[in-house]
C-alpha cells in the first residue's frame, strides 16, 4: 500500500518536469525560428527594401518579447534598443523599439535576452552592409562617369590632334611643298651657260629635290593620303613597304574588302606607327613581323596585332618601363581608352613582342 502512495505522489513531479522541458523546448525553438526567419530575410534584403525587412524583424521581436508593437528608427535618439555595427567603431546606426520594453534588461529571461540581442546584431549588420553597398555604388558610379569624361576628353584631343595634322599636311602641300616644286623647276630651267657654275647648279638642283622628298614624307607623316583614299588596309601596306626598304620581312594579313569605321582607322593606324616604329629601336635589327587585322563587323569586333620576332623584351622587364617605349606604349594605350577599346603588350613565348589593339561594340 505504501508503494502504492509513493507511486502516485511521485507521477505529479514527472509530469511536472515533462511540462517544464516541454516549455524550455518550446521557448527554444522560438528563439530558433525568430532568428533563422529574420537572419534569411536581412541577408536578402538590398537597397530600398532593407526598410521594410527591418520593421517586419521588428515586429517579429515585438511578438517574441510579448509587446504589442515594434518598429525601426534610424533617428539619433538615445532612447530604445540600439543596433551597433559591427566593428571596432561601436557606431550606432538605429534604434528597435518595443512597447512596453525600453531595453533588453527588462526581459526576465537570460537566454530571450541573448536572442534578441544577436537579432539586433544582425538588423545593424544589414543597415551597415546595405549602407556601405550604396556608398561604393555611388563612388564606383562616380569613378564610371569621370572615366567616362575622360575618355571623352581624350578622344576629343586625338580629333582634334588629328585635324591639325591634317590642316598642316594641307598647308604644307598647297604652299611650301608647292614653292620648293617651282624653285627645283626654276633651278633646272637655268642654263648652264648662266652665271651659275655647273656643280653649283647641281648641287642646288639635289638640295631641291631634297627639301621636296622629305617635304613628302612629312606630310605623308602628319596625314597619309592612302588611309584617307584606300583606308586602314593599304595605308598598313605601305608603312610595311618602307619598313621592307630597312630590311624587315614585313606581312599584312587582312581582308582588302573590309571597311573599318573611319575614327577606328584613324586610331589603329597611329598604333601601327608607334608600334613599329618601337620595333626598330627595340627589336635588335631586321626580323620578321606579321600584321594582322581581324574584323567581325556584325558582332562590332576589330581587332589588329603586330607581331615581332626580334629580341624580346628580356627576362623579367616590363614593356611599359624600356627606355623611351614608356610614353609610346601609354599614348597608344590611351588612344584605345578614348575609343572604348584596349591595348595589349605582351613577350611571346618564342621570342619578340606582341601588341594587340582591340575593340567591341562598334557597328
Amino acid at each position: 500500500m505504501s508503494k502504492e502512495r509513493s507511486s502516485l505522489s511521485a507521477e505529479p513531479e514527472t509530469v511536472a518536469e515533462l511540462r517544464d522541458l516541454y516549455r524550455s523546448a518550446e521557448a527554444r525553438a522560438a528563439r530558433l525560428r525568430l532568428l533563422v526567419e529574420a537572419s534569411r530575410d536581412l541577408s536578402a534584403a538590398e537597397g530600398d527594401g532593407l526598410s521594410t525587412v527591418l520593421q517586419q524583424s521588428a515586429m517579429r521581436a515585438a511578438h517574441f518579447a510579448g509587446s504589442r508593437e515594434g518598429v525601426v528608427s534610424f533617428e539619433a535618439d538615445p532612447g530604445g534598443i540600439p543596433l551597433i555595427a559591427p566593428g571596432s567603431t561601436d557606431e550606432r546606426v538605429g534604434t528597435l523599439r518595443l512597447s512596453e520594453l525600453g531595453s533588453l534588461d527588462a526581459l526576465a529571461d537570460e537566454e530571450d535576452r541573448q536572442a534578441l540581442s544577436l537579432l539586433c546584431q544582425l538588423m545593424a549588420s544589414s543597415i551597415q552592409r546595405v549602407a556601405k553597398q550604396k556608398e561604393n555604388d555611388f563612388l564606383l558610379e562616380t569613378l564610371q562617369e569621370r572615366e567616362r569624361r575622360l575618355e571623352h576628353v581624350i578622344g576629343n584631343l586625338f580629333n582634334a590632334q588629328e585635324e591639325e595634322r591634317r590642316r598642316v599636311s594641307r598647308d604644307l602641300h598647297d604652299g611650301v611643298a608647292q614653292t620648293a616644286g617651282a624653285l627645283f623647276r626654276e633651278l633646272e630651267a637655268i642654263p648652264t651657260d648662266e652665271a651659275i657654275p655647273g656643280a653649283e647648279r647641281s648641287r642646288l638642283i639635289a638640295m631641291s629635290q631634297g627639301l621636296i622628298r622629305e617635304l613628302r614624307a612629312v606630310i605623308a607623316g602628319l596625314r597619309p593620303t592612302a588611309l584617307d583614299d584606300l583606308g586602314l588596309t593599304s595605308a598598313l601596306t605601305a608603312m610595311s613597304d618602307k619598313m621592307r626598304e630597312d630590311g624587315f620581312n614585313v606581312s599584312v594579313a587582312a581582308d582588302p574588302n573590309m571597311e573599318w569605321p573611319a575614327g577606328l582607322s584613324t586610331a589603329y593606324y597611329r598604333i601601327a606607327q608607334e608600334a613599329l616604329a618601337n620595333v626598330k629601336k627595340h627589336a635588335g635589327g631586321p626580323c620578321r613581323v606579321d600584321i594582322t587585322l581581324e574584323a567581325v563587323p556584325d558582332a562590332g569586333r576589330w581587332s589588329m596585332a603586330i607581331r615581332d620576332y626580334g629580341v624580346g623584351l628580356g627576362a623579367g622587364k616590363d614593356a611599359a618601363k624600356l627606355p623611351g617605349e614608356q610614353v609610346g606604349i601609354e599614348m597608344m594605350k590611351e588612344r584605345m581608352l578614348s575609343i572604348g577599346g584596349r591595348l595589349i603588350v605582351s613577350e611571346m613565348p618564342s621570342g619578340g613582342v606582341q601588341v594587340t589593339a582591340e575593340i567591341e561594340g562598334i557597328r
